[in-house]
Formats: structure tokens, C-alpha cells, sequence
């Protein structure tokens, strides 16, 4: 069962809107990378099903944040089926993403009130996902379709809740797009974990990343 309900998630995402997306088959790995996240500021984590046994090493970093990163809402990417994402929400999933839209899985989200944020790349896809009960979508990726979509989205539909994943960097020149553009929040991989600070277990470096985006992301908010 998720340890943080839908209306807390959301308020998260929205006081803490830089979600991490990271994925590594070690599990000693990634309770390292969500610890460094989470000192930096960070209460939203998505780990992405991308591996062989992924699952389990999300079961592992669900029961390690719930003792050292108590206010952390661990939630899972890359979903594209209801079955994974109910594997998941009974894993402890408070939130799913994933690259496309499914409706199966809003239908298994809703029924659990954890937040479904699909991949949409269009303002039909968007607005079909928010009358399944979407609160927030996904534009994905976001480097195709840049700012400008984020802006023009919500001239028309200026409740929609837009996060951006893919093509979102830790500098305040990118950040300061995204938001000014209207954004609700950004998902940032690579570009936060490099491979050779991961490597070298450079956990210090994760932390500043994630505290110089909040500062970035603050000041472009105001």
C-alpha cells in the first residue's frame, strides 16, 4: 500500500517539483542515489522499470526510504501495462508514470487513488488523460517538443498540470524554460546522475545538483 495518499503526492510534486528518475539494477546503488536525492530536497523519486528483476530492487529502495527518507514518495516510471503498475502499487508505488498513455492503467490507479502521470504528446492525448483522472500528465519526450508546447498548452487549458521528462538539465537556463513556459514540474535523469559520478560514488554531487535546481526552480517560480 502506498504510504503517502494522492492529494499528498501531488502536494509534493507541486512544493518539490524537480522529480529524479533513475534506475540501477544494484540495489545498494540506488538506496545510495535516493539518500544523496533526498538530502538535497528532493520528496518525489520515480525509479524506472527498465531491468531484468527491477521490481525487486524497488521493493528493497521502498522499505530503505521508509526509514531513511521518511517524507519520500517513491513512485515507478516507465509503466506501460495495468499488470506492472499493479505490481508496483501493491510493491508500495505511491505514484506511476510512464512514457505513453494507457487508459488499463488509469482504471487500476484510480481504483487505488495513486496518481497515474502518462506520456502525452498531443492536447487531444492530454486532454483524454485528464478525463480519466490524470491531475498531472507527462510531455514526453520533452526535447522534441520544447517549451513553446508547454506554453501554448496551457493558453487554452490553463488548469492542466504539466511535467516535463527528457530534455531537462540541472542549469538555470534550462529550468527557468521549463517553469516560465508554465510547467508543474520537471523529471531530470542523466543529466543528474552522471554514469561517472555514479561510478564513483560521487553522492555529494547528486545532493548539490538536486539543491542548485530547487534554487533555480525557485527563483524562475517567482
Amino acid at each position: 500500500m502506498a504510504k503517502f495518499d494522492k492529494i499528498q503526492v501531488l502536494g509534493k510534486m507541486q512544493a518539490t517539483p524537480m522529480v529524479p528518475v533513475f534506475y540501477h539494477a544494484n540495489a545498494e546503488v540506488a538506496k545510495q542515489v535516493i539518500k544523496a536525492c533526498y538530502e538535497g530536497g528532493v520528496r518525489a523519486f520515480e525509479f524506472t522499470n527498465r531491468g531484468d528483476f527491477a521490481h525487486e530492487v524497488f521493493a528493497e529502495c521502498v522499505k530503505f526510504a521508509a526509514k531513511e527518507c521518511p517524507e519520500l514518495a517513491m513512485g515507478v516510471g516507465s509503466i506501460v501495462d495495468a499488470p506492472t503498475a499493479a505490481l508496483y502499487i501493491q510493491l508500495g508505488a505511491c505514484f506511476v508514470v510512464g512514457p505513453l498513455f494507457n487508459p488499463e492503467i488509469a482504471h487500476v490507479c484510480n481504483r487505488r487513488l495513486v496518481p497515474y502521470v502518462p506520456g502525452c504528446g498531443t492536447v487531444s492525448e492530454i486532454g483524454m488523460a485528464q478525463e480519466l483522472g490524470c491531475d498531472v500528465v507527462k510531455v514526453f519526450p520533452g526535447d522534441v517538443y520544447g517549451p513553446a508546447f508547454v506554453k501554448g498548452m496551457m493558453a487554452p487549458c490553463p488548469w492542466s498540470k504539466i511535467m516535463v521528462t527528457g530534455g531537462v538539465s540541472p542549469d538555470e537556463k534550462n529550468l527557468s524554460s521549463w517553469f516560465n513556459a508554465g510547467a508543474f514540474c520537471v523529471g531530470m535523469g542523466s543529466k543528474l546522475f552522471p554514469k561517472d559520478r555514479v561510478e564513483a560514488e560521487d553522492w555529494q554531487y547528486v545532493t548539490d545538483q538536486c539543491r542548485l535546481s530547487f534554487d533555480y526552480i525557485a527563483a524562475a517560480r517567482k
